[in-house]
């Protein structure tokens, strides 16, 4: 009976995010599915390949371990805009982690949680591991769960944060693209940079290319855009590329803040649907009393910086993954408001 409950619960909650089932059910545990060979350090198995991308999404200064696991001798297929087409089988994997010391990342980190997108025939299922204290496994878990904890920064200083992962329901709140389940950050124009691999250091699109877990590969890459926390780029292309990263898989058309009309992909080239001179579609408390989401050459009268400074939960942005001001990014988003005309 218990079993039976279980199960039934599993589907509901699927199904009421809008997900296709799962053929099967799923682990209990992170490490049966044996993505790894020395799970704690994140040492990939075979046919699990690390990755990085350009322009991460900032989560409270938490590192992200990446990982694609492909099924046997079935590539994904190449796109420099779109997410990258996985086979049926394939699992995306993210670990959210702190290091102990940032100025020596050599004394370890304390693992978080470990999330899932197990491609079916049907779409993306996401799921979630949280890691236990031992630091030995993770075990699934629907409904989230929120940590407290510090780490020495950078610059020697301890930094807490309240670091909530999301539940399975709040997946959908990134992640669905017309009211499908998908990634984000796999695609053409995220991956043209180098990694190192336990091989060596190699452009990450040729290596898939070269070990056959990416195809359609065209001769002539297109370039990443700007690296938003690279000086070489100035500053209005580093801004876009920020926005980019942690505004438009929801600010985006088809996006879950879709309504809105205030879309920030780098395609987006209208400027009111940028939210340049355009009044938000609710002027409540997030607006903090600003008439336009971007008030060019005045960026403390701008609702997009206001809400990003802000770390109150009924007005910040984003809504999940964040307890903390991006301090790094800040300037970035400041300068190119006031430099605007």
């Amino acid at each position: 009976m218990a079993r039976k409950l279980k199960n039934l619960f599993l589907f509901l909650i699927i199904t009421l995010c809008g997900f296709s089932y799962l053929s099967a059910e799923p682990y209990k545990y992170l490490s049966e599915y044996n993505f790894f060979t020395d799970i704690k350090n994140q040492i990939p198995s075979n046919n699990t390949i690390p990755y990085k991308i350009s322009n991460p999404l900032f989560s409270d200064y938490s590192y992200k371990f990446r990982f694609v696991h492909f099924p046997d001798e079935q590539p994904a297929k190449y796109s420099y805009q779109d997410i990258f087409y996985f086979p049926a089988g394939a699992t995306i994997i993210k670990t959210f982690a702190y290091p102990v010391d940032e100025r020596s990342l050599e004394d370890g980190f304390y693992l978080l949680e470990t999330r899932l997108l197990i491609k079916n025939e049907n779409g993306w299922i996401p799921l979630s591991y949280i890691w236990n204290k031992d630091q030995t496994d993770a075990y699934l878990k629907y409904t989230g769960q929120t940590f407290n904890l510090s780490w020495i920064n950078k610059k020697g200083e301890e930094r807490k944060v309240r670091y909530r992962a999301p539940n399975v329901n709040q997946c959908k709140t990134c992640h669905e693209i017309n009211k499908n389940i998908m990634p984000i950050g796999p695609k053409g124009r995220n991956m043209n940079i180098n990694f190192i691999y336990s091989s060596g250091e190699e452009n990450q699109i040729n290596y898939w290319k070269n070990q056959g877990y990416l195809s359609d590969v065209p001769k002539k890459i297109k370039p990443n855009p700007a690296i938003w926390d690279n000086n070489d780029h100035i500053i209005g292309n580093r801004a876009r590329s920020y926005l980019d990263a942690n505004c438009a898989h929801c600010h985006r058309r088809g996006g879950s803040a879709s309504n809105s009309g205030f879309y920030l992909d780098l395609l987006e080239k209208d400027s009111v649907t940028l939210g340049i001179f355009k009044t938000p579609v609710a002027a409540g408390r997030g607006s903090g009393g600003l008439k336009y989401i971007i008030d060019p050459g005045n960026a403390d009268e701008s609702i997009l910086l206001y809400r990003m400074l802000s770390t109150d939960p009924g007005v910040m942005m984003p809504e999940l993954s964040r307890s903390l001001r991006h301090d790094e990014a800040i300037p970035i988003i400041r300068d190119w408001i006031n430099q605007l005309e």
